[in-house]
């Protein structure tokens, strides 16, 4: 079964599939590992998540980490579980979401934007720091977070990202980059994901 750190060596960008409908879960996640992605997000506040999380881990949990987004409270965290994710992604730093996470061996991406988060999510047992929003905390300002944090942690950049932002936070040591409408939205075909994922896998092979 793959971890993390492969899951990132092999491809840094994560699918967040906001909106998805359990009814697309399978082709849509059949669209994405095609075209190489092995982190895919489902928030929870799309409609029955649960659901598309527990499909797309039941056929590619073992190539892909598979896990939630938006996940808010220590309830959330035990419910991914059930399901069969893998990663629990929070939007903000709750210490109770990542102590349950951590206890049941699940990763942690909770959402920062200061020292004192990304510090704090660290000792806590974060696996991955979010940058989030990406909007508010640009390329030279995590440039600056880089200098301070250890240099084994891992960063991703989330909220606003599309291909030709890649190149900026790249440049500044983010490992991996969440990417929401600008690959993916309820009302795309899997042909529209398809030529999204390219233009994003494009970029990636660009920065190599």
């Amino acid at each position: 079964m793959i971890d993390l750190t492969t899951a990132f060596a092999t491809n840094p960008l994560i699918a967040i599939l906001r909106g998805l409908r359990p009814e697309n879960a399978l082709p849509v996640s059949d669209t994405l590992i095609s075209a190489g992605f092995r982190i895919i997000e489902v928030p929870l506040n799309s409609p029955d998540p649960l659901d598309s999380i527990h499909q797309i881990a039941e056929r590619y949990g073992a190539q892909a980490i598979i896990g939630a987004g938006t996940v808010l409270n220590v309830a959330q965290v035990e419910a991914v579980a059930e399901a069969g994710g893998r990663i629990i992604v929070s939007p903000n730093m709750n210490p109770d979401v990542g102590r349950a996470a951590v206890q049941r061996g699940l990763y942690w991406a909770p959402g920062v934007m200061t020292p004192s988060e990304a510090f704090s999510a660290l000792d806590l047992g974060a696996s991955v720091l979010k940058f989030f929003p990406a909007e508010l905390v640009p390329p030279s300002a995590i440039a600056a977070m880089r200098a301070v944090l250890p240099q084994d942690a891992v960063i991703a950049a989330v909220g606003g990202i599309t291909p030709d932002s890649l190149a900026s936070y790249h440049a500044v040591g983010v490992n991996g980059f969440g990417l929401g409408s600008a690959l993916f939205k309820q009302d795309y075909t899997p042909d529209e994901i398809d030529r999204r994922a390219g233009e994003f896998m494009k970029r990636l092979e660009d920065l190599k």
